[in-house]
């Protein structure tokens, strides 16, 4: 199995049980923008921590960056902190597996936008992928009780807020994979992690300017939430490590669309954890994803 298929996959698992600690601060006395903030805050220093060490154990130096690595860099960063806040104002909005489902249409929008500012092209089979991917996710979209509920609710504030949410997304993972692509390394790992620290440095910082001016509150009680917080960074610094070595690797289009397995493990957790119920529309939904998935990795 090829190492950003492994990174991918590893990606989706952190992500999936982040967003379920998003959601129970964001539940609790820290606002959207401060749960988005204790995420970058916490997992900063764990990526610090971590790339220091990768350094260490394999001896090299810390490659030059020059101003294009920092301007892709900031652009995916602030496309990231806008994603992540309106997918957690979208599980206020909807239950869990919704909110991430809205989320995962940042596969085609991926696509579109790695196409207009990369000049990235996706195979005719590729695009059949996706395409059989985002059907699912329509269909996932839908609620129990309707079955043209979806269409319906496209000016709703959950699905403008979900779809928000997967065009920063989107905005992230292009210009998170531009940015890698600008570390003179041939170490994917090493320009993972060196990315991973600067955006989140920068994350962090840019956040806590924000709410000292916005929100002042939410600075100590993301200190107070800590004793969960720690492991929403750590969870975060992992699966964004993870992504950056996958966009080091592959094609942004083609990493989310794997990605999409992110949504079969928010089913099993709405299910075990949030103990919500799973529909036969849901269970097509899942069985298009697969076969997406299924056929993404076939053709590239």
């Amino acid at each position: 199995m090829e190492l950003w298929i492994i990174a991918t996959l590893s990606a989706a698992t952190f992500q999936t049980v982040r967003f379920m600690l998003q959601k129970m601060l964001a539940g609790g006395t820290l606002s959207a923008t401060g749960s988005t903030f204790a995420r970058f805050a916490y997992a900063s220093p764990a990526a610090m921590v971590v790339t220091s060490g990768y350094l260490l154990w394999s001896g090299q130096p810390i490659p030059p960056l020059d101003w294009t690595f920092w301007g892709w860099a900031a652009f995916g960063g602030l496309g990231q902190i806008l994603a992540t806040v309106l997918v957690v104002l979208t599980f206020a909005e909807r239950n869990f597996a919704v909110g991430i489902t809205l989320k995962k249409t940042e596969v085609l929008q991926t696509a579109l936008v790695g196409l207009l500012l990369l000049g990235e092209h996706i195979s005719l089979g590729g695009w059949l992928a996706i395409a059989i991917g985002l059907a699912g996710v329509l269909m996932l979209s839908q609620t129990p009780d309707s079955p043209d509920a979806f269409w319906k609710g496209l000016r709703s504030r959950a699905v403008l807020l979900g779809l928000g949410s997967g065009f920063f997304f989107a905005i992230a993972g292009v210009g998170y994979r531009a940015a890698t692509l600008e570390i003179p390394s041939e170490d994917p790992i090493l320009r993972a992690a060196i990315s991973l620290v600067c955006v989140t440095a920068m994350q962090a910082l840019a956040m806590a300017l924000w709410l000292h001016r916005r929100e002042p509150g939410q600075i100590a009680k993301a200190w107070g939430a800590r004793k969960t917080a720690v492991w929403l960074g750590l969870t975060s610094m992992a699966g964004t490590l993870s992504w950056f070595t996958a966009f080091t690797l592959q094609t942004a289009a083609y990493v989310y669309a794997l990605g999409q397995v992110e949504l079969l493990l928010s089913l099993a957790a709405s299910v075990l954890f949030f103990h919500e119920t799973v529909t036969k529309r849901e269970l097509t939904g899942i069985a298009l994803l697969t076969t997406s998935i299924l056929a993404l990795i076939l053709v590239t």
